[in-house]
């Protein structure tokens, strides 16, 4: 069984429907013609033995019966055609009155004979060998038993098997047909219904082949083939939008390296050519040429680290997993780096304890960009205004401002403001930071504020207080 079983397995998919579908109907109709079969033979028995005992009934009522009972030469009917009649006594002889040849008593036979038995119906052999189907009952002559004797009718069982044989091959025809019917059907309806697969198949070796992503599937229907297409054609869509951003994101990062890149090696081969030609140059100008080379150095690894963090985090989730974390801690964290940044402001804050949900280093990260952000963008001896209030945080700045036509664009990746190009930066701050509020569920906005400025709301959903720690 188990061969067998591997071995349709190895069969392509629309063989085994095809196989399948040929199996279930040969079994439906070899169903359904053996209950044919067995009710007609049931039939065909029964109208047999009706008719045994209506020529028995109408045997026992005619004036042949005295010839019957006396089964004399004189009265004698052997050789003529009809049903079989014999009379049986109670010691088991038996005497033929009109048929072929003389029937064995049987012990039901004998038994209806004695007086034990009211009647006995069995299917037996002559001695032609021609199966009889035989009705043994007691002898009456006008009602009135004749005690010591029975008397049998036969009748050949051809008019039964004859048809029955008929009706078994015609069955077997018809069944074959039927199943040959069934098979081709069955390879039709696996190729008819095989064929979106087909097509799905070639589509999906032509995008490993080609690696071209713009390929769709017709979808027809709402079947499960149509549900299949549209998720093919939604994961070939997300691929091919996933590359669309890694080709950018690798075009923006190499854009954005070149700048200090170029500003380094103009340095670093003016340094070289006056010490290969021995020239000297002013103190102050070789320490603003240092200066500018450890901007641009700090520009530069700060622009690496955010890639990095970009790569840790990928297009839309955090980098680790989702804990309860203290949202108002985390906040004060980053307002004691951002005095670090901007000594020279006043930072206000106003926290309300808040726990939320999310990954506590990214967490920490973003909220440290908006406050780097907000540092950024003050003006000197200015004020940073931090307020978290049920799960609302916002931090404002007292700064130029954005401007509302780039309001829609301040979230994209390595886009800086015209304004704030001159500025350090790499552009992926405010990217990260939405990233990670959309991986815990939040929401962030960049808006000007009222009276000048930049205001930054950040929302995320509150998460159950943990409990405290033992000491």
């Amino acid at each position: 069984m188990s061969k067998l079983v591997r071995r349709l397995r190895t069969l392509p998919l629309r063989s085994r429907i095809a196989l399948l579908v040929a199996v279930a109907v040969a079994a439906a109709v070899a169903a359904v013609a053996v209950t044919c079969w067995f009710i007609t033979r049931g039939q065909l028995y029964a109208q047999m033995d009706h008719d045994l005992h209506a020529q028995v009934g109408s045997l026992n009522q005619s004036r042949q019966v005295t010839a019957v009972l006396g089964c004399t030469s004189s009265s004698n009917q052997r050789g003529l055609p009809g049903p079989t009649i014999q009379l049986i006594s109670a010691d088991g002889r038996v005497c033929t009155w009109r048929g072929e040849s003389t029937i064995p008593a049987q012990p039901s036979d004998i038994a209806v004979a004695e007086g034990t038995s009211k009647e006995a119906l069995h299917t037996t052999d002559a001695e032609n060998e021609t199966a009889m189907r035989v009705l043994t009952v007691p002898f009456s002559f006008n009602d009135n038993p004749v005690k010591g004797g029975a008397v049998s009718i036969a009748t050949p069982l051809d008019e039964i098997t004859k048809p029955l044989t008929t009706l078994a091959w015609l069955l077997l025809a018809v069944g074959g047909v039927g199943v040959l019917g069934s098979t081709a059907a069955g390879l039709w309806i696996a190729r008819t219904g095989l064929r979106p697969v087909d097509e799905l198949t070639e589509t999906v070796e032509h995008v490993a082949r080609t690696e071209d992503l713009t390929v769709r599937i017709p979808v027809e229907g709402d079947d499960e083939i149509a549900r299949l297409s549209e998720s093919f054609n939604s994961m070939t869509a997300s691929l091919a939008s996933s590359r669309e951003l890694q080709q950018q994101l690798i075009a923006d990062a190499g854009h954005e390296l070149r700048t200090p890149l170029t500003s380094m090696r103009t340095n670093i081969e003016l340094l070289t050519r006056i010490e290969e030609t021995g020239r000297t140059i002013p103190p102050e100008d070789r320490k603003a040429l240092m200066a500018s080379l450890k901007a641009q150095m700090t520009e530069l690894a700060a622009l690496i680290g955010d890639l990095q963090e970009l790569s840790r985090t990928g297009l839309t989730g955090a980098e680790g997993p989702l804990k309860v974390v203290s949202l108002h801690d985390t906040v004060r964290s980053a307002i004691e780096r951002a005095r670090l940044r901007g000594p020279e402001l006043t930072f206000a804050s106003e926290l309300a304890p808040w726990y939320v949900r999310s990954e506590p280093a990214a967490l920490e990260r973003a909220v440290v960009n908006l406050l780097d952000n907000a540092v950024k963008f003050s003006p000197e001896k200015g004020r940073v205004e931090v307020r978290l209030m049920r799960g609302t945080l916002t931090v404002r700045d007292h700064g130029p401002g954005i401007p509302d036509d780039e309001l829609p664009y301040v979230f994209d990746r390595f886009w800086r403001s015209p304004t704030a190009r001159a500025l350090p930066g790499s552009g992926l701050g405010l990217s990260i930071v939405a990233r990670t509020v959309e991986a815990s569920g939040g929401q962030i906005a960049l808006s000007t504020a009222d009276g000048g400025g930049t205001v930054a709301t950040l929302i995320l959903p509150g998460a159950p207080t943990p409990p405290p720690e033992i000491p």
